[in-house]
């Protein structure tokens, strides 16, 4: 019998680094907790901002800097933190880890310390700085993928590539003076995309392990031809937001994509995961995106304010898709059960409660300053009671492998 990977003389452990800190040792772990604490600080900042105590991000501009740092930083280093995860086990090799790691982190905590500051280095060079994350992440999956010959898996790739491009015209149309909103759909966009692609990967197969161990049989339908068209569905219906948000034939897309997203997500037994909240919120979460898809139509019809078709889909289908692969994966990691404790089940209710009031300030003016106060509150909770509990948990060696 052959000696076992782990036998071998100076092996070492996928997701460890030989030294270091431990908060460096897999990509989780530093951009998760980096994640959680920016959505703390940028969201207390932009408050500060809105109720006029101080000046925010110079020459970018308070509102600018507000809607890039939600989509572009903090959800950046969420799906950094992801995809530094998930691509090792994709491809089978070694997870970027130690130093290098630590100059990826350091990278992104740069460009959120320059657009904070702009007029520092000067706003083209402050804008430059923080374009170099995406890029550089691409390059890292990029070559993990091509290496594993995973080929399948590039198709994650092209929601980097065009978040990449979404950042970097987004600094563009800011610098010009012009408005960022073709920049902030192709960004929001790219990651509906990556929902529908990795959350049809995951929730199923996380939904059919925790049913088969507890004896149930019913499982998720697996990927077949529906969820290909599904997919494709909400592609067209996003090309055409992007392009013409306010057109017929963005509307007949759109709600054509939410019939087949509510579809398919009725096909995932999402109610049958109750009462195991960590899996429970995924569906929810995932059901902002036919909800979102929903709001596109309408928004296309003139029935709905676009800001609340924007945040319909970040604020929910991103950040609490977002906040649920974070707390999944904290768990899974380092070792802790895979069930929802008090404290998570509270900051999925934050996080899906500011999703269902923030698109309502639209649409109710005359309750808007309440309800940016609401949004804004059950914001800061969802992302401190996850800093609390998982904050520890990130910088702590693991107690075993969990996977799940």
């Amino acid at each position: 019998m052959s000696e076992s990977k782990a036998e071998r003389p100076g092996y070492l452990p996928r997701g460890l680094a030989r030294t270091g800190p431990v908060l460096f040792s897999y990509g989780f772990r530093p951009f998760f907790l980096g994640a959680s604490l920016w959505a703390i600080v940028a969201m207390t900042l932009w408050i500060g901002a809105l109720t006029g105590r101080f000046d925010l991000a110079g020459s970018y501009g308070a509102l600018a800097w507000h809607a890039h740092e939600m989509l572009f930083g903090f959800a950046s280093a969420v799906l950094a933190g992801f995809l530094l995860t998930a691509v090792p086990n994709w491809t089978g090799r070694l997870p970027v880890s130690g130093w290098p790691l630590a100059g990826l982190f350091a990278l992104w905590s740069a460009g959120r310390f320059a657009l904070l500051m702009p007029d520092v280095p000067g706003l083209p060079v402050a804008a430059a700085i923080d374009s170099l994350f995406l890029p550089a992440l691409l390059f890292i999956c990029a070559r993990e993928v091509i290496a594993g010959r995973k080929w399948k898996d590039l198709k994650v790739l092209g929601g980097l590539l065009a978040l990449s491009l979404a950042n970097a015209c987004f600094h563009i149309t800011v610098i010009t003076g012009e408005h960022a909103n073709v920049a902030m759909r192709l960004g929001i966009s790219a990651y509906v995309v990556l929902i529908m692609i990795v959350g049809g990967r995951i929730l199923p197969s996380f939904t059919r392990n925790w049913l088969n161990r507890i004896g149930r049989t019913a499982f998720p339908v697996p990927y077949n031809r529906f969820d290909t068209v599904a997919i494709l569905s909400g592609v067209g219906a996003l090309f055409c937001w992007i392009l013409v948000p306010e057109h017929a034939l963005t509307a007949l897309a759109s709600l054509a994509a939410a019939v087949f997203h509510t579809a398919r997500l009725a096909r995932w037994r999402g109610l049958a995961t109750w009462p195991e909240m960590l899996l429970v919120v995924l569906h929810v979460a995932y059901a902002f995106v036919p909800l979102g898809f929903a709001g596109i139509g309408f928004g296309a019809l003139g029935l709905v304010d676009q800001r609340s078709v924007m945040h319909v889909l970040t604020v929910g289908a991103i950040a609490s898709m977002m906040l649920a692969v974070m707390t999944r994966a904290s768990r899974g990691h380092t070792g802790h059960p895979l069930t929802a404790s008090r404290l998570t089940v509270a900051s999925y209710a934050a996080i899906v409660l500011a999703a269902l009031l923030r698109p309502l300030a639209e649409m109710f003016p005359e309750t808007a300053a309440t309800l940016y106060a609401a949004v804004g509150g059950l914001w800061l909770l969802a992302f401190a009671l996850f800093t609390l509990e998982y904050g520890p948990i990130l910088v702590r060696k693991r107690r075993g492998l969990n996977a799940g």
